[in-house]
């Protein structure tokens, strides 16, 4: 139960927040590049994925305006929070990717570790940034045939992941990530791409970078726990940061007792404010920016979360599953839909069906819910 003297939010009232902050309870009228900006980046390991995020959540988006960013090395594809691919603007980027170095690396060698085990990683990394320094964007496999012959017994797998995701600063290079583009993996340095070398690692006691995210993350995600904030970015090292920054912050208690903390002048709506049906991309932060994800998801859905089902929304929370199929967007409900549910369901899949086929079409079908 609740204790202290902190304010009490209960799960709705932290259901509108985020809604708010995510751009999902009034479509914003940000750029996609702002937009990408003020949500710490977009998950995108499904490169088209990224383009449903961000018409769910602009006023107005034509998806050639997120291919452009891309060509125009703007925004990029890189491993960051998780260790998982995010879309991110070019200059976040360059000023975090230092700071997720070792995260990186403890992840990697959270699978490889006996693999990796006799491998010197600096020596790996300099080997396989002497290779990339090129310029030229190329596969894993590329990488890794021309440094296999020093480091044989790893095996391909382990050297090209620590390689790609956590030794070298790397992007996946266009057409990976473009509009209706087809494109395997391609990786080219970071200070290639974007003709700038990442910002080094702080000086030792000191973490900007972690202060940054803090606040960034609270004003996309919050009012949230220090949990949340790990969960969302994968970093350990962070209750410095927020003990940095907190004389910046207010606090409130979630119906559970667990110590949340915000912006103060960040939009906390009042719960009974209207949320209209959203339907969002396969994992999607919205969801997965949380560690206690009961503000929107039910647990007993959590899985669908990390399984990579793309969901609708309905009143703030997940109440469906959604996919396209043969020009035709199907909606699975997690429970019955009340007549008013299901038209404004029925009416966004219509706008979806025409955004996913170029106006081509816009058939939708609802299906009996789950169980």
């Amino acid at each position: 139960m609740p204790t202290g003297t902190e304010p009490v939010l209960d799960d709705r009232a932290l259901n509108r927040a985020a809604l708010a902050r995510q751009a999902l309870l009034a479509p914003t009228g940000m750029s996609a590049l702002e937009t990408v900006a003020h949500l710490g980046g977009l998950q995108a390991q499904e490169p088209q994925e990224p383009f449903v995020g961000l018409w769910s959540r602009l006023r107005s988006f034509d998806p050639s305006e997120l291919s452009e960013l891309l060509t125009e090395r703007r925004v990029v594809r890189a491993h960051l929070m998780r260790r998982t691919v995010h879309l991110v603007t070019a200059e976040d980027a360059l000023a975090w990717r230092s700071r997720f170095d070792a995260m990186l690396r403890q992840k990697v060698m959270g699978v490889y570790r006996n693999e990796l085990r006799e491998v010197d990683l600096a020596e790996l990394a300099e080997a396989g940034r002497a290779v990339m320094s090129d310029g030229e964007p190329r596969t894993m496999s590329e990488l890794v045939a021309a440094l296999a012959h020093r480091w044989p017994e790893p095996g391909k797998r382990p050297l090209g992941e620590m390689l790609v995701s956590a030794l070298l600063p790397v992007v996946q290079a266009p057409p990976r990530g473009l509009w209706r583009a087809r494109g395997g993996v391609r990786n080219v340095l970071l200070s290639s791409w974007l003709g700038r070398e990442p910002a080094p690692p702080a000086p030792e006691g000191t973490d900007p970078v972690g202060q940054a995210l803090v606040r960034r993350y609270l004003a996309a995600y919050g009012p949230a726990t220090s949990t949340d904030l790990r969960s969302w970015c994968g970093l350990a090292g962070l209750p410095a940061a927020v003990a940095a920054t907190r004389e910046e912050l207010v606090s409130f208690r979630d119906e559970r007792g667990r110590k949340l903390l915000d912006l103060p002048d960040a939009p906390r709506p009042a719960p009974d404010t209207e949320a209209p049906v959203r339907f969002l991309p396969a994992f999607d932060n919205a969801v997965l920016g949380y560690h206690h994800r009961g503000r929107i998801i039910d647990d007993r859905h959590r899985g669908l979360s990390v399984a990579g089902e793309r969901v609708v929304l309905v009143d703030g929370r997940v109440a469906a599953t959604w996919r396209a199929e043969d020009g035709t967007v199907a909606v699975t409900p997690l429970r019955p839909l009340t007549g008013a549910e299901r038209t404004e369901v029925g009416e966004r899949a219509e706008l979806l069906a025409l955004f996913l086929s170029d106006g081509g079409t816009d058939r939708v079908r609802i299906d009996a819910p789950v169980g």
